[in-house]
């Protein structure tokens, strides 16, 4: 094969936008522990035509809009090169993320509306990954590995997965995968060009109380081999790109101490996850480590130490043809045959109460719990005044399913959830790999892993390595078994096709299947094209006025100095004269805020040691009144530290008011003194 890997940053605005997982509107950026990374791979058949890309960003999940604003670049860029049928683009799940990427409605309320500047520096970011990538392609090999990883996952929702057959659960000795699948790159001399990692946990180590900006548990892990491997660089710098890309990660939950009472601390583990005093709203999970920040090294950790080994050991070579299937389908309207007799529909998307229950690694508001099959009389109320109430047809469609948004029948300003979904699967020689559109509960993805494998087998493609990428291209939320959406948990009341989704990917994903087996891949119908709706940028951000600095101060000003001296395992910090950071990001795509440099006696100058994607490193922002703010810059220093004289440095952009005119954006810097580690 021809192989080019890439990765650039797409980090986006730091402050002030909503962090986009946990739906918490009080979850806004306030700074940066880790730099937010696309990480690009292409595969192409120097023989013939055959080409595809994988993408895995370090963002929630992949919008709609994202992807339709990255096909439209490359297209410009690349002509028919690369399509909606070759280039799969995948989120990692990280909750740490900024907001603000979607078109559909649902997602404005708690990310404020469209920002601009976040979509933007996704978009840009996945687009320059993949021209980087491109550019560096060159002869090489691959080989895949699979192994277990231990002490990483829980099931979240054990109650649900326990409603699945006896029998089918019986082939099975854990209720998580905890396989996970490498693909190695090298280049035709051996060189190590690269690697990705498939493995179902959600990155929800750092908690809804967090607000630094940072790619969670898998982007720790990505980040230490890359620091391994990319030796001497600084963070995000290197030719080594290692991919942690999401799985089957419905279900599946890092805080493997499980879920217990935040005011008792006894265990809440019952099928509505709520607590005696307190209810839902107290039951939280637990992970390995004393803090969120340890939890999230725990976990990163042991992926890292796993997917290293298989790495190394990795010598079954994946070779054959190249080619990739790929569908819009209006998943509102999807006939099932379950068998001869048989078939049923999929509805158009409705969330159930229990979707505002949240989960044991971040609660709902308004105690909700999860496992609801009855509505609530109060909401309802509410929901019919506000929303209007929902048609008939979608009750009895996805019922036990209490639907609190009929999402599928809410239009304004724009509809609030899809109907056009993607389904594709790109295959590289013997292994498949499946993009799917949102979060496939643990059984689910096995069932739709089992389908796929017995189709490539009865069509004379035996012997399939096939993978669930997750989080791929269009976000519908969650996938979960007919027998798991009875009870009704948070991950079945946000299967928002109803009961019946799971079936319907099943068939489309084989009729996928079956077309790359036999070749015909050109001979499936297109489906209708998803909408790109008139929206550019609608937000209830504040907006970006001037800057001020305290009287008698200017912008990068220390206001609060180092000690003189620190100890391996202590934390220095510095706080400064600041300015808001959206600044930053609207200015340069890259902006670095902050560096920690050592005083070289050789060459008598500073010199970088660690950048603002390091994760010893946190950079924080708060807001003062009247245009002014601080920045605190705090290294964590790590046992192992060279000893000497160090200096902390921030670099930021300021907004400065001019007579009849637009503000314009000044850059500056400040430092700490020196102070030495002994």
């Amino acid at each position: 094969y021809l192989v080019g890997v890439g990765r650039a940053d797409c980090t986006g605005p730091v402050a002030q936008v909503p962090l986009m997982g946990y739906a918490n509107p009080d979850q806004v950026g306030g700074g940066l522990l880790s730099r937010l990374y696309s990480r690009a791979f292409i595969v192409a058949d120097p023989e013939d035509s055959g080409r595809v890309v994988f993408v895995s960003a370090d963002i929630g999940m992949v919008s709609q809009r994202v992807r339709l604003e990255v096909l439209k670049k490359l297209q410009s860029k690349y002509g028919e090169l690369y399509r909606q049928d070759n280039v799969v683009l995948s989120g990692t799940h990280t909750h740490s993320g900024p907001g603000g990427y979607f078109q559909y409605t649902l997602f404005w309320i708690t990310s404020k509306g469209l920002i601009k500047p976040a979509l933007s520096s996704i978009v840009n970011g996945i687009v320059k990954s993949i021209d980087i990538a491109h550019e560096n392609m060159k002869r090489g090999r691959l080989f895949i590995n699979r192994g277990t990883v231990e002490n990483s996952q829980i099931n979240r929702s054990p109650f649900s997965y326990l409603e699945n057959p006896a029998s089918e659960r019986s082939r099975y000795s854990s209720n998580t995968d905890k396989e996970m699948v490498v693909l190695k790159m090298v280049d035709e001399d051996g060189h190590e060009l690269g690697l990705i990692s498939w493995f179902a946990v959600h990155p929800v180590s750092m908690n809804n109380s967090n607000h630094l900006v940072n790619s969670d548990n898998v982007g720790y892990a990505s980040y230490l081999f890359e620091q391994e491997k990319n030796k001497g660089m600084l963070p995000g710098e290197g030719s080594f790109v290692a991919a942690f890309a999401s799985s089957n990660l419905g279900d599946v939950s890092p805080n493997t101490r499980g879920p217990f009472c935040a005011n008792t601390g006894e265990s809440c583990d019952n099928p509505q996850s709520s607590c005696p005093v307190g209810g839902a709203a107290m039951c939280m999970a637990k992970g390995p480590g004393n803090d969120m920040f340890e939890s999230t090294r725990i976990i990163g950790q042991n992926i890292y130490l796993k997917a290293k080994e298989l790495y190394e050991k990795a010598s079954q070579e994946v070779t054959g043809a190249l080619s990739s299937a790929h569908q819009w389908v209006n998943m509102s309207d999807v006939s099932v045959e379950l068998n001869a007799t048989h078939t049923v529909k999929t509805c158009k998307p409705a969330l159930g109460h229990s979707f505002a229950a949240g989960t044991i690694d971040g609660v709902g508001a308004f105690n909700f719990t999860q496992g609801s099959v009855e509505g609530d009389p109060f909401w309802d109320q509410i929901r019919d005044q506000l929303l209007g109430e929902p048609s008939n047809e979608t009750k009895a469609c996805h019922k036990p399913k209490p639907i609190l948004f009929s999402t599928g029948e809410m239009t304004w300003p724009h509809p609030w959830h899809p109907d056009i979904v993607d389904v594709q699967i790109v295959a590289i020689g013997s292994l498949a790999i499946l993009a799917v559109p949102g979060e496939f509960t643990t059984m689910s993805g096995r069932r739709l892993r089992e389908a796929v494998k017995s189709e490539f087998d009865s069509h004379g493609t035996p012997g399939m390595n096939v993978v669930i990428a997750g989080l791929c291209n269009v976000y519908t939320h969650y996938i979960t078994t007919y027998e798991e959406y009875q009870v009704q948990r948070y991950e079945a009341a946000s299967t928002i096709y109803g009961p019946h989704t799971l079936s319907a990917y099943i068939q489309l994903f084989r009729g996928l299947a079956k077309a790359i087996a036999l070749n015909s891949t050109q001979d499936l119908p297109r489906g209708p094209e998803p909408p790109l709706f008139n929206v550019t940028n609608l937000t209830l951000l504040p907006s970006l006025g001037a800057d001020s600095a305290p009287a008698g101060k200017t912008f990068g000003d220390v206001l609060e100095e180092v000690r003189p001296e620190y100890q391996e395992g202590e934390v220095a910090e510095v706080t400064f004269v600041g300015a808001n950071p959206r600044n930053s990001a609207e200015n340069a795509t890259e902006h670095n805020f902050l560096m920690v440099e050592r005083y070289s006696n050789i060459s008598s100058s500073w010199r970088p040691v660690l950048n603002d994607a390091s994760w010893d490193t946190r950079f924080y922002w708060s807001k003062g009144s009247g245009g002014q703010s601080r920045v605190t810059i705090a290294w964590h220093i790590p046992a192992g530290t060279e000893p000497g004289a160090y200096r902390l440095r921030y670099f930021g952009h300021y907004k400065r008011r001019v007579p009849l005119s637009r503000p314009v954006t000044v850059p500056f810097q400040g430092s700490s003194s020196a102070f030495r580690i002994t």
